[in-house]
Formats: C-alpha cells, structure tokens, sequence
C-alpha cells in the first residue's frame, strides 16, 4: 500500500517529501508564529531598522504617514516575488537549528556561515555584523523627533553616502533585554501565549554587488533584546541585504516570507524541515495553492477583508498534493468531497450487558462532577442564569395557568412552579447532561387534560390514577435504561432532529405572538374617540334609587371599584375607555425582542473594545434589553398586564394535599391498568426527551465534557414518580429553552488575531447555571415583590427571541429562505455546490410537509399521539433513499448508521480497483509526474503574464 502510494502519479514530488517530513511526528502542536518585518531606514547619515509590517494570521502594514496601522488584511503577493524567493532560499545560506543566545553571537554564526560557503568576501564581515546590529524602532514609538545636537551631528554626513566603521561588539546598538514599551504593549493580548516570532530582514545596502540572503532557525526560541516589537522569543530569522535599485523587489520578498511563515502548512514545514530541499518543498506547495487573479481586471491596491470563517490551511497528509492531480482524478472521486458524516460517539453504542450504558455514562460523567462545579464561577454565568430564570418562571406561569384549567386546580402555578424548582435541580445536579433545561411540554399537557376529563366522567380520582401511571411511567423508563434502549437515537439524523427543533422553536414564536394578539382584544384601540369632542365625554355613577339625593351627591367622587360596591352604574360615554394598553404592549413586546437582537449582535460591530462588546454588552443583552423596557413601563406609568407570582405556599386546590396517596380511593384494578395510557406517556417522555438531548449534544457545540442518555432518562424516571406522589406535573427536557442556555455560555477565544474574527471554542459546561436557575425559580414567592414590576409583554418578547435565536443555524431554515432567493444571491453554501438546486428544493418540501403534519397534529387533540409522529419522521427519512443519492442525503443531511457501513466497504473496494490500475513501473510514474509538474508551472507563469528575470 505505502508502495502505491509513493508512486501515485497524482502526488507532486513537493507534495510526497511533506508527507515524510509532516508525518514523521505530530505529537507537539506546532506554536503559532508572530511575524515581523523590518526595513533598513538612511536617517541622515544614521542606519536605523523600522517595522514595516507584522503578521499574526494577516497582514498590518505602517500607513504612509508613519502614525498608525492598516486595518488587518488578506496578503496579496506577485507570482514574481514567490519565485524569487524560492532562488532566494536556493541559493542563500540555511542554518537549521542553530544554537543561539544573542543577537550579536547569532549574526556572527550567519556571517561566517556565509564566508565559508563563499557568498560574501571576508572583508565585508565588519560592515555586515555593523548594519544587521543597528537599533529597531518599532511602530509602537512615535516618529523621532532628534535634538538640535543630533541635527547639527548628523548634518554634516548628510551630504555623503553612509559610511559603515568597523564596529567593536559593545558598539551595537540594539539592546540585549526587551524595553519597557515591549512589555507594555498591549497588543500582546492578540498574540497566543505559546507564540514564537520570525523576524524579516529587509534592506538596500552600498557595499554590496550581489544579495546577502539567509534562513535561521534557532534550536530553541530566544529572546532577542529588542529585536521583536513584543517579547515574544524568536525562532525564525530571514535576511536579505542588496545592492541598491531593488529595494520595491526585495520588499515583496519579505512579505512572500512573512506570508509564508504565517501559513498553517509552510509554518509545520518550517519547523520540521531538515534541509534546504524540505524549506524548497514547502514553497512549491504553497505554490500549487496559490490563485492566480489577472492584472487587468484587479487593483493590486485593494486590501481584501478577511473573511468571517477561514478554513485550516493544514491538509490532511494523506491529501497533500491532490491539487497537483488530474482533473479527471478529481472529479472522479465523488466520494473524498463529501461532509463529514453523523458520528456516533460511544454513548448511543448498544453494550449488550444489563445496564451497561447506564454505568459507562456514570462513570464517564464522575471525573467531571468537580469541574462542573468550579467551572460555573464565571461573570459569563450571571446573565446566562438570569437569562434562563425569566424563561423558566415565565413558562412556569404559562403552563401552571394552562394545567390549573385542564384539571380544575388539582395542579396550578405553584405546583409548576414547586415542580420545576424540585425536578430542575435534582436534575442539574446528578443528570448526565446538566446544560439540558426541563420544563412541562405541550403533549404532556394534553393528555393531562384528556386524563382529567375521563377520571371525572367516569368517577374516577384522578389524582390517585395519576399516581399510578407516573409509577408506571417511571418503572417502564428504567426498564428502557436498564436495555439500552437509548441506542436507537443513532437513527435519527438531521432530517428528525431539525424537523422536531423547529417545530418548538415554531411554536414559541407563535404562541408569543398569539400573546399579543390576545392583548389587542382585551384592550381594543380607541378608534372612536374624536379630541374635538372631549368636552362631551362623561362617566357618571348613578344609584340604584333615584331618589336617594345623599347618594346621588356621593356618586359624582366614586371611583369605579366604589361604585361597583355600592350597586351603583356606571352610565356615559367614557365608562368603556381603556388606555391604549395594547399599543404600549406592542412597544414592550417588540422593543424586548428587537433590542436583544440588536445588542448580541453588538460584539460584531466596530464600537467600543472587544471586551466591552462581547464580554458586557453581547452577554448581557437579554437582561439589559429586560431592565430598559421595564424601566420604561414604569415611567410612563400605564397599568400594563404584570407578572403574577404566588405569594403563599400551598396547594392551588384548598382540598388537595402535597403527598398523594396510593391506595384507597379507586378499584384495585386500576392500579395494574393504569401500565396502558403509562406506555403512551413513557413514548412521550422518551422521545422527547432523547431527541433534545441529541440537539443538545451536537458536534457543532463542540461539548467536551461527555453526554450521558441512559443517565438523563434514568432521573427523568424517577423523577415522574417522585413528582406523581407530590401531585406536581411532569417534567421533560425543553429544546428551546435548552438550547437558548447552551448560547448563553458560548465560549470565544479572546486573543484572536488582527482581522480574525473570534474562535467558538465551545461552551461553558457546568452545573451551576441550571442549578442557580432552578433554585430561584423556587424562592420566586419570596420575590413576588419585585417581579410583580415584569411586565408580561417583555416576556413574551423573550420568548420570541428564544424561538427566532433557536432557528438560527439549523440548514432546514435556511433552505426555506432559497426559495425567496433569485439563483444569483443565495448565499455560498457547501450543499449548493454539490447538489442540484431542484432537488435541494425537493428536500425540503418533505421536510416542510412533515412539519405541517405535525403542527395540525398538535393543534388537535391528536397531539397525545406526538411521539409516535417524532418516530413517523424516522421511517420517512427511511424511505428517503428511495427518492436521493447516498451523495445527495450526506450533503443534505446525515447517512443512517447502515447505509454509511455499506458505504465504506463501497469506496474500500473502489480503491482496490483504482490501486489495480496504476502505472506499474517507476520509470513510468516518474515520467507522469515530472510532465504534470512542468506543464502546472507553466500555467501559473502564463496566466501571470510576466517573464521572470532572477536578480542573480
């Protein structure tokens, strides 16, 4: 196999010595490179090196005035420039792992070097060490403004060429320690803390007749005084001297280098090379890379902006030199472009032992338990829990409300919110995935309504039934634990996933919105009131006896309450007037709503420190969003619907208890029969919960710390029975409030390089957000005095929000948009590419088809079978492959578990057949490889439209 492949005649031979050099030892990640450009400066007289430009992953270049930086750009070189670099690193002197200390010591290893290889004469050694150790001003230091000494000293050499003295080592310049502006310089915080520096030597000299050019790498990174604008250790140095008349040519040189010292690939190489010939190597593939943009149709001025998500550069060894291939080699293997596929991790692999994915969850989630305690000590956790806290009061209230009406009060607001604080926590505290929020769901609430309605109709208690089918539901949850039943989540890919989630997130919106539909009927705009005529509008109280003159005296101060009292009536036609509480709802609801999104898209703008915006605006938004509007609804002062939290703590019905019995108040029958509707729920509680927490548990969200399904669904159990005995509503993992938690504790990297946008690393995975949230949910009736100030629309807005951010991300939603989008201005996205438009459209009328099945099926009181639609979606991805490619489902979707099997041993023989049918004779493939090599170079050289004249 190895054979075959070092003869592949699609591989460069550049290509093929990186795979030995890159492959021979990736154990230490390779630190990332801060690059510098210095240019020698004539001042009068005087040789100084000024900073021209630096690079961490893209370029700054000093503007023409001197004062300031560019903003970070892409780096566009000449073809030219790469070229000559590549003679340069050719014919100039390497020093790899050179054992360096100081500068001087350094510099005097280069010039011997370049002595003994006879590059340069033995005479010129002075001049050399002399220029290469004149001081460095960097940018970070205003422009100097000398004294009159200075100008009178320097005055009389201004008239001549620069002299260079032979010098005596303590005559240098440069200093040997870092200067206090270094250690200063703030700009460190963009500059990893494992970061090296490669320092780039320009300059025009008059002594010399031909360039001085070398490469060094130090053994180990050094500090160099201050060489460096940072101090951050050297351990690459490129130089290159010249006569003059070059000095535009050998600008672009460095910047080539630079550029090249920035690139994930050539950096690797850089590190790891052996010889000259591995540096040359490294060239010709950034070479094979390169795009060329012809010089008639593009301004070489234009600075490109970097772009909001930059792929690795780094190239799997195994593909290295690919490009180099034939086009038919390509476009033949349809399977290398395919997307990564739908991974199943450990936790969803069936273990055929008793309860083995159970104990593999507890004991992958055990060396965690620490971490995920300390880890919640963070400021980012406040506004996620305050975040989090409003949504779960508010859908407590909501669905507390809902409940009281479905069972006349056996369960209310206080029982959901007891329920939710008790259920929350225990959960938060030994789940397997404690970022997932539980909550009550609208099936549950359903069949709590139909559970009720045939206990009464049938003189049934239905508390006692109750009981008895959550025993039942949690005995049937720790059997499906117990079996590992969990495994069969694997099936469900994107097409499920996105289809459920949306769905949710549909409904939160939807409801929000009916909210405040709601509103407009309850206090209807008065369209009828004329201002011209305010004289003629009146309210009067008039009294049961008209012939009461006492009373008719005391009705013109009644208020409308003491009127009420009185059995008096309101007569006029002003009594009906309402504020225009509607519109000032509107204003709350949307302003919450629009007002969020506006400030968590702050962080991208170009105001304020990257701290403020992220850290404190960005953070903060909801709460900042929630805080400006209520304030606002208190200074205009209109009675708008409030927050109404529970001020006492006992049961909602007076004729109800906390602790259900189990026995006494229906036939003992029913104890056994009540195992029936407890299946329905156990689908439920399962699909539901399962599904959430594969969304939740995403690749995308790039979650470290484990998951634990048979873990989740294990507490999920016990806690149905746990809550069926305290007469409290069932609990299940909420998608939207779930994943609206795991974007409030999104992690990004904070020393991001100039022009990058910040890195997602991941998100804050602990417990103590869910665990705080949970807990003030329960305190919440000690703090009805204050959220009694909460208007309900600015929850409604929130709940909007959650809904819409929930959306975001999911490749079903931005589908829907294609169809609104002419061809020309859709967006670039990786399935447009590769899968006809038409059947990317076809796709997702299925899907948009299923979701209106679903969401009729909710909205009737067949939502009770809800489940069994989730697994219905299943078995329609199945039938999916009837209608699409296995190519087309993987870019538009994930390939189910069997189909990627079958789909492996596919390519593994398809690469036996192409192995047959390689050239067998080296002579052969050497022959094939040199004519690709010369026939592509040739082509860049082309389409430069340049003849290339080397300055040896």
């Amino acid at each position: 196999m190895e054979h075959h492949e070092q003869n592949n005649p699609t591989v460069s031979p550049a290509a093929e010595r990186l795979r030995h050099i890159l492959g021979e030892d990736d154990s230490a990640p390779t630190p990332t490179i801060f690059t510098e450009m210095d240019t020698l400066q004539h001042e009068g007289g005087e040789l100084e090196w000024k900073e021209s430009a630096r690079w961490v992953k893209f370029e700054e270049k000093v503007e023409e005035g001197g004062e300031r930086w560019s903003k970070p750009h892409v780096s566009t070189l000449t073809l030219h420039s790469l070229f000559e670099l590549r003679t340069c690193l050719q014919t100039g002197s390497i020093l790899l792992d050179l054992e360096g200390y100081s500068l001087p010591q350094i510099v005097d290893e280069i010039v011997e070097r370049q002595i003994a290889d006879g590059l340069v004469s033995p005479d010129l050694r002075e001049k050399i060490s002399f220029v290469l150790l004149r001081k460095h001003r960097h940018q970070t230091k205003k422009p100097m403004h000398r004294s009159l000494a200075d100008i009178g000293k320097s005055s009389n050499a201004a008239t001549s060429k620069c002299t260079y003295h032979a010098q005596s080592r303590s005559m240098n310049d440069i200093s040997d320690t870092p200067s206090t502006d270094q250690l200063k310089n703030k700009f460190m915080k963009k500059i990893p803390r494992d970061a090296e520096a490669s320092n780039v030597l320009i300059g025009e000299v008059d002594f010399l007749d031909k360039p001085f050019v070398s490469f060094v790498r130090l053994a180990q990174a050094t500090t160099l005084g201050g060489l460096t604008e940072v101090p951050v250790p050297t351990r690459f140095l490129f130089i290159l001297l010249g006569p003059h008349g070059k000095s535009k040519s050998y600008n672009e040189i460095g910047r080539a280098i630079a550029t090249l010292m920035v690139d994930d690939l050539f950096s690797d190489v850089a590190y790891k090379a052996r010889d000259r010939d591995d540096l040359i190597a490294g060239v010709d593939e950034f070479l094979d890379e390169v795009i060329v943009l012809p010089p008639g149709e593009w301004d070489p001025k234009i600075r490109i902006e970097p772009p909001k998500k930059v792929p690795s550069s780094v190239l799997n060894l195994n593909e290295l030199g690919q490009m180099n291939g034939s086009a038919g080699g390509a476009a033949g293997g349809e399977d290398e472009a395919l997307p990564a596929q739908h991974e199943i991790g450990e936790e969803l692999k069936f273990t055929g032992r008793f309860a083995g994915g159970l104990w593999l969850d507890f004991k992958r989630k055990i060396p965690w338990y620490c971490s995920d305690i300390y880890d919640g000590f963070h400021i980012q956790s406040i506004s996620a829990v305050l975040f989090i806290y409003l949504g779960c009061i508010t859908n407590a209230i909501t669905f507390g409300g809902l409940l009281g009406d479905a069972t006349d009060n056996y369960q209310g607001v206080m029982e959901s919110f007891l329920g939710t604080a008790l259920a929350g926590t225990v959960f938060c505290l030994f789940g397997g995935q404690p970022l997932i929020i539980l909550s009550s769901t609208g099936p549950i609430l359903i069949f709590e309504k139909l559970l009720y309605e045939f206990s009464k109709s049938n003189s049934i208690d239905y508390m006692e039934l109750r009981l008895w089918i959550g025993l039942h539901s949690g005995l049937q949850c720790l059997l499906l634990v117990l079996s590992d039943a969990s495994y069969i989540i694997k099936y469900m890919t994107r097409f499920t996933e996105e289809g459920f989630s949306s769905l949710i997130s549909f409904i939160f919106i939807s409801d929000a919105i009916k909210k405040m539909v709601g509103a407009f009927k309850y206090y209807p705009i008065n369209r009828g009131f004329k201002p011209d005529y305010v004289t003629a509008y009146k309210c009067e109280c008039l009294a049961p006896d008209q012939g009461e003159s006492t009373f008719r005296e005391k009705t013109k101060y009644l208020s409308k309450k003491e009127c009420a009292k009185y059995a008096g009536t309101l007569v006029g036609n002003s009594c009906k007037y309402v504020p225009d509480l509607a519109l000032m709802s509107f204003i709350l609801f949307f302003g919450t709503y629009s007002m969020t999104v506006s400030l968590k898209k702050f962080k991208f703008s170009r105001y304020f420190p990257t701290k403020v915006r992220q850290k404190l605006i960005s953070d903060f938004a909801i709460f900042m969003s929630i805080m400006s509007f209520v304030g606002l609804d208190m200074l205009i002062g209109l009675d708008t619907p409030k927050l109404i939290v529970p001020t006492e703590f006992k049961p909602t019905r007076p004729d109800r208890g906390w602790l259900v019995m189990p026995f006494g108040k229906n036939p003992w029958w029913w104890y056994l029969a009540s195992a029936v509707p407890a299946l329905l729920v156990t689908i439920l509680i399962f699909m539901d919960q399962q599904i959430s927490a594969v969304i939740v548990n995403r690749k995308e969200n790039k979650l470290k710390k484990g998951c634990g399904y048979h873990l989740d669904l294990f507490w999920v159990g016990v806690l149905m029975a746990a809550c069926s005995f305290l007469g409290l509503p069932w609990y299940v993992a909420a998608t939207v409030i779930s994943i609206a938690h795991i974007d409030s504790l999104k992690m990004e990297s904070e020393s991001s390089a100039p022009g990058e946008q910040p890195q997602f690393l991941g998100v804050r995975e602990q417990r103590l957000t869910g665990i705080l949230v949970f807990v003030m949910t329960g305190l919440s009736i000690f703090l009805a005095p204050v959220l009694q100030y909460i208007p309900m629309p600015v929850l409604y807005g929130v709940f909007l929000y959650m809904g819409v951010a929930s959306l975001s991300g999911i490749q079903f939603w931005e589908r829907i948009k294609l169809y609104l989008m002419p061809a020309k201005h859709q967006p670039d996205f990786s399935f447009l590419r590769h899968v006809p438009l038409r059947r990317v459209h076809l796709f997702t009328l299925v899907q948009i088809i299923c979701l209106a099945v679903l969401w009729i099926l909710k909205s009737t009181f067949l939502a009770i079978v809800f489940p069994v639609m989730i697994l219905g979606l299943m078995v329609v991805r199945k039938l999916l492959d009837l209608m699409f490619s296995q190519h087309d489902l993987a870019w538009l979707d994930d390939i189910l578990p069997d189909k990627d099997k079958k789909k492996k041993e596919d390519e593994k023989k398809s690469r036996k057949e192409r192995r047959a049918a390689e050239p067998e004779s080296d002579e052969e493939v050497r022959e094939l490889t040199h004519t690709h090599t010369h026939t592509h170079t040739h082509t860049d050289v082309v389409s430069a439209r340049q003849t290339f004249s080397y300055f040896y």
